[in-house]
């Protein structure tokens, strides 16, 4: 119990560091998947990369700011609402790999933009992913890449909610 009641308790800035460094630690396990493992994003997969930034990047100036109970709650206000648009996405491609499109919704592959388009017109659409949304290329305990970063945005919320609902001393650390 005592560990329990210590974590708990954590001052916020702490906690909001915590979330920045996972929510950091996921968009490099994605980067290593995407340049290591050979699995091209799609649009969707960088929707939720830039939800998880954004997410990131607020925690970590919530942590550098080290806010007070109304600033806390400003700040876990804003990530869950961030958290439950990057949820939002990941729940609509999780619904797109269960039940699949005849036409696929995201667009073409990587190799047919660079052959099809100016390398002027193909970064853009590089840079907004080329894999197709429907198809599941990784797994882990069963879950798809869109599965675990639904269940990444979930936690996120239920982590943001329990921010704006704890009681917290003043932040002195």
């Amino acid at each position: 119990m005592p560990l329990l009641h210590t974590l708990l308790h954590l001052p916020a800035r702490l906690l909001y560091l915590a979330l920045a460094v996972t929510a950091f630690c996921l968009l490099g396990f994605g980067l290593y998947l995407q340049h290591f493992q050979g699995l091209e994003p799609c649009p969707m997969c960088i929707m939720q990369r830039y939800a998880f930034l954004l997410v990131a990047m607020l925690a970590l100036v919530a942590a550098g700011h080290g806010p007070g109970r109304t600033g806390s709650r400003v700040y876990a206000a804003l990530i869950g609402l961030l958290a439950l648009t990057g949820g939002g996405i990941a729940a609509r491609q999780t619904w797109i790999q269960l039940f699949p499109p005849a036409i696929p919704e995201c667009g073409p592959g990587l190799e047919f933009m660079l052959d099809s388009f100016p390398l002027g017109q193909a970064l853009p659409m590089i840079f907004r992913g080329a894999g197709d949304c429907s198809i599941v290329d990784w797994t882990f305990l069963g879950l798809s890449i869109a599965n675990w970063s639904l269940v990444s945005f979930s936690a996120t919320v239920a982590f943001a909610l329990w921010m704006l609902l704890r009681r917290e001393r003043p932040a002195s650390a």
